[in-house]
């Protein structure tokens, strides 16, 4: 769910913040209301949830002292500055040192809003993207997000592991939608530098001519520099790497001899061939390929991954479901063998769709999964089945499914799970044992 955005008012003259704060709470936003600066300054810090609207003119610590503060401690904090007349060129000066935008008063209430809404918008993304690269910097949160416990993930996560403190090139394949770009995100989080750069760059984007530049330099006067300086000494990921021309891949064969052992930057090297049934082998120069495959990592597709399925389902419907504000679907015996017969050959990130649109149906009351998964394939027929399995399997399957959401919703409260599932202590903690399933997990 998106955060809520808050609207700091700050202003000496308590009918002005009083009048800005009741605009701005009609036009739907959340707002605090602060006599001075000072006093601002201890709510309002680095990460503050929200923006700032502040007078310029105001006794003890003046608008562009305030604002000069705010800069220091959140360069990303949009500040809204209110001048009056015959202060423009303050206002300009305030631009110059870091404020979004100013007002003159007298000013239009609905142009406060405009600017209110950009503003917020602004924060939001900024917030966002903060969060995304804690995220993404943290090895522990990574590896948390390649769900399942089947053996093949319990090997890519071991894979991830060694591979990650290593200091050679990787190359990862897999087919599309199999989470490849997560896998170097967990790789360059879990080595031993996590805070070094990290540069993600899809070679199909550009022409030859441009890739090159845009690879290698050199760059237009006052463009962009050019990747391989951008991702000095940490590391840089080349998604489609079988785009790559034959001139580039000499390039880049080059510079990486250049950087001789270990290398200043470490390449992950991206390919979706392996769906089409060829490999990179098969489309990179020899001596390019043995370079970058010197460390592999291959993804296993989401039907070789056996009951992850209905894990990951029902991961991404929970998320789905708080997103919209409602329940997430049930799952039975019958739905849990058809998500597991499925051949999901859009691997996770059909699992997302599909869960989307489960969570949509069920608010409405309509639909089933079968119809989603037939819906994912206008050519399936209603028995749209991989290779079949024991009925075994798919009771084990279901029955792990079962205890896993259970403990979860219970937090790990054994005597709620087992006054749920009518199961007695000695079963439950057998099955648990069976299956992997520690109450600590759910704690």
């Amino acid at each position: 769910m998106a955060q809520a955005m808050k609207i700091a008012i700050v202003d000496d003259e308590k009918d002005m913040r009083q009048s800005i704060s009741q605009w701005l709470a009609l036009s739907g936003f959340d707002t605090e209301t602060f006599s001075s600066a000072e006093d601002a300054l201890k709510s309002v810090g680095a990460d503050y949830p929200g923006v700032v609207v502040s007078d310029i003119k105001m006794p003890g610590m003046d608008g562009m002292q305030f604002l000069k503060r705010l800069m220091s401690v959140d360069s990303g904090l949009p500040v809204i500055m209110i001048t009056g007349h015959g202060d423009v060129p303050m206002a300009v000066e305030a631009m110059r040192v870091g404020a979004f935008d100013f007002l003159e008063k007298p000013f239009n209430p609905d142009r406060m809003t405009e600017l209110a809404k950009k503003a917020t918008s602004s924060r939001r993304l900024t917030l966002d993207n903060r969060a995304l690269r804690r995220e993404l910097g943290d090895g522990t949160t990574l590896m948390k997000k390649l769900v399942g416990s089947s053996p093949v993930m319990e090997r890519l996560r071991e894979d991830i592991l060694d591979l990650g403190q290593a200091d050679g090139h990787v190359l990862i394949d897999g087919e599309t939608g199999t989470g490849k770009t997560l896998v170097a995100h967990a790789l360059h989080a879990v080595g031993a530098n996590p805070g070094r750069k990290f540069v993600v760059f899809s070679c199909a984007s550009l022409d030859e001519e441009n890739l090159g530049k845009r690879l290698f330099g050199p760059m237009e006067e006052g463009g962009q520099i050019q990747l391989v300086e951008e991702a000095r000494g940490g590391t840089l990921v080349l998604e489609d790497i079988d785009a790559l021309p034959q001139a580039v891949q000499g390039r880049l064969l080059n510079w990486i001899n250049d950087q001789g052992t270990p290398p200043e930057t470490r390449i992950f090297a991206i390919s979706n061939l392996r769906q089409q049934g060829k490999s990179c082998e098969d489309v990179l120069r020899p001596d390019l390929y043995y370079r970058l495959a010197s460390m592999k990592i291959t993804l296993p597709p989401l039907r070789a991954r056996g009951e992850d399925v209905l894990t990951l389902f029902q991961r991404f419907a929970e998320q789905y479901a708080d997103e919209y504000g409602c329940d997430a679907p049930e799952i039975g015996a019958q739905e849990a063998a058809q998500l597991l017969q499925a051949p999901w050959p859009g691997n996770i990130r059909q699992v997302i769709n599909v869960a989307e649109r489960a969570v949509l149906q069920n608010r409405r009351g309509t639909g089933t999964i079968a119809s989603l998964l037939m819906a994912e394939d206008e050519a399936a027929q209603p028995a749209m089945t991989t290779e079949g399995k024991p009925l075994k399997e798919y009771v084990e399957a279901f029955e792990r499914m079962l205890i896993d959401n259970t403990m979860r919703r219970h937090k790990g409260s054994i005597a709620a799970v087992m006054e749920e599932l009518c199961l007695p202590r000695r079963t439950l903690n057998e099955k648990m044992a069976k299956y992997g399933l520690q109450r600590a997990d759910y704690l």
